[in-house]
């Protein structure tokens, strides 16, 4: 079927569907809704069967939706409309939640049924519902829709708020005076729900030292954080400690760690964007008398339980296994955050282990160089290079690990030099979810690091190689591994994928053969190393990302500052309009 998807976006989910349709042998094309003429002239460029709004945030136009079907994958259960639905449902505390098919009409939300998934809510943040439930959710009812669609004998259900078995409701845009934060009564659960309900976008608005603030990604019940704030007897709403830039507020009954802020009215010389914590509040931290910076734990003692404190890195030891989680805010990896683990990885493998296990976090494994630490360090080109030679030290030290073997373990997305990076370790196993974006063009023509040119053609082979890195399109975990891109996928839930990677892990710690195994992983570097350093290869790769970084080209600068300020798309990407491209060449055919 000709498919095309009109969006805002190609944000998560709709990479997702368009990984399991085009699997499915649709054709699929991708038109960013920038305006009402440009949708209708993808229309008639593309002529579709069927159009799929997977994620928008305005209607479809009329002249759309009266010639041509449809449909509107809404975030909600049957009956769920407006633009805040996980939102309400987080805040209101529903024990199910759901993805809605159904076909745009000129009431918002309002057209017939054609399929509707439900799921079991998690204790977790509107993001991490989105790209996890909510998109198993949709890719499900994505399917079913399309199924009753090509065998043509399914009628749509219409919506009828007299039908008991609808619970869904109109709800409108979610206000801040709702979300707002009332440290005096407001208890740990509270703070956490009213945070998580927010994150992505739009945040919390919280004043703090006479200033407002967004606040994002809210991490409660910790034995650490109850404790500070008891010691401390401050205020509720008051910061009483920091790690790893991020703060722990004071609660009535405990605390909340937050990791990220961004600034409510930003004057001229400051940032719009979410910044570490710290890093936006400065000499207010420092103001602050009750505030402490609680000690860094890079490999914490193991007498401390893994979930009793908050922090970025966290190692455990299982038996002769090591395992190293690393919990950056969506997948970016700053200066700071790359020595960091740099260090945790060097201090792992001198523990007695026979294996480590690089498990990410549960959101995300890695997405490369931090773009909105860059964009506002005084000179991003400086920060962009100290960022990617920090990137380069933390793959150079997961390379050359000659006393273990090394797994990574991708239980979320990886995209750009986070692909690469995981590509470091000997064995790699990604989650059936996990989708990986191994390029790096889509960020101003970006030639990237982190030895991509030694361990990417290693894995693929060279034509391969090139063509992921100029396709600039996301792929399927399984299709992964059927290239050799990563070595095992896995369909598992979440805690299932982790267990299943435990199990593996203590195997290869066991067998009779992982001494036979290590040696011969040695001599193939040394072999390598012999044939070309990987000295020369990082020379190489850093000589074309001077140029990114301090050439004349400014278009990796221009793209950095449209993706951190989320400026409006001016166009569809010429790698995802296929219907532009068609076009193009049957008119360079027939001139």
């Amino acid at each position: 079927m000709r498919i095309l998807f009109l969006t805002h976006g190609f944000n998560s989910l709709t990479q997702r569907l368009y990984i399991e349709l085009t699997t499915l042998g649709h054709q699929v094309s991708i038109e960013f809704d920038i305006n009402d003429a440009v949708a209708e002239q993808a229309v008639a460029l593309f002529k579709p069967e069927l159009i799929i709004a997977p994620f928008l945030k305005r209607p479809i136009p009329e002249s759309i939706w009266r010639e041509h079907r449809c449909i509107i994958v809404h975030p909600g259960i049957k009956g769920d409309r407006g633009p805040s639905s996980i939102d309400w449902a987080i805040m209101t505390e529903q024990k199910s939640w759901g993805v809605t098919c159904l076909e745009a009409v000129e009431e918002m939300d309002a057209g017939d049924i054609w399929a509707s998934v439900e799921f079991p809510m998690s204790c977790a943040s509107k993001s991490s519902l989105y790209r996890n439930e909510v998109t198993e959710a949709a890719v499900e009812a994505v399917t079913l829709t399309l199924e009753r669609i090509e065998q043509g004998e399914y009628q749509p259900e219409p919506l009828n708020y007299e039908d008991p078995t609808i619970k869904g409701q109109w709800n409108g845009l979610m206000s801040q005076e709702l979300r707002s934060i009332d440290w005096r009564v407001d208890d740990s659960e509270t703070v956490f729900k009213k945070i998580r309900a927010a994150d992505s976008q739009p945040g919390v608005k919280e004043t703090i030292a006479g200033r407002e603030y967004y606040l994002y990604n809210a991490i409660v019940d910790n034995d650490e954080a109850k404790a500070l704030s008891n010691q401390s007897n401050a205020q509720p709403g008051s910061i009483i400690a920091t790690r790893d830039r991020a703060v722990c507020f004071a609660t009535i009954d405990g605390a909340v760690w937050v990791t990220h802020l961004r600034l409510a009215s930003a004057t001229d010389g400051e940032f719009s964007f979410k910044l570490p914590a710290t890093y936006l509040l400065g000499e207010q931290i420092q103001r602050a008398p009750e505030s402490a910076r609680v000690m860094d734990l890079p490999l914490a003692p193991a007498d401390v339980p893994l979930h009793a404190t908050w922090q970025e890195i966290r190692y455990r030891q299982e038996g002769e296994v090591g395992y190293l989680h690393f919990d950056f805010y969506n997948g970016a990896m700053d200066t700071q955050q790359c020595q960091r683990l740099q260090a945790a990885v060097a201090q792992a493998k001198e523990e007695k282990i026979k294996v480590l296990v690089l498990l990410g976090g549960a959101e995300y494994w890695s997405n490369g160089i931090h773009l909105n630490q860059i964009e506002a360090a005084q000179s991003p080109a400086e920060e962009s290079w100290s960022n990617i030679n920090a990137m380069n030290d933390l793959c150079l030290e997961i390379i050359n690990t000659p006393k273990q073997m090394t797994f990574v373990a991708m239980q979320g997305n990886a995209g750009a030099g986070g692909v690469f990076m995981a590509l470091s370790a000997n064995k790699v196993l990604a989650r059936h979810s996990t989708i990986l974006n191994p390029h790096y063009k889509s960020m101003g023509n970006l030639y990237g690091s982190e030895y991509w040119t030694y361990l990417l053609p290693k894995r693929v082979g060279p034509d391969t190689a090139m063509t992921l890195m100029h396709n600039r399109l996301p792929i399927s975990a399984q299709l992964g591994a059927e290239i050799g891109l990563i070595d095992e996928c896995i369909n598992a839930s979440r805690d299932d994928f982790v267990q299943q990677v435990k199990i593996k892990a203590q195997q290869v710690a066991k067998s009779t053969e992982l001494a036979q195994q290590i040696a011969l992983k040695n001599l193939q570097r040394e072999k390598d190393e012999l044939g070309k350093p990987l000295a020369q290869y990082r020379e190489e790769e850093l000589t074309q990302m001077n140029l990114n970084f301090f050439g004349f080209d400014p278009s990796y600068h221009v793209a950095r500052y449209h993706f951190v300020e989320k400026l409006p798309k001016a166009r569809t990407p010429a790698y995802l309009a296929n219907h532009r491209n068609i076009t193009a060449a049957t008119q360079l055919a027939e001139a």
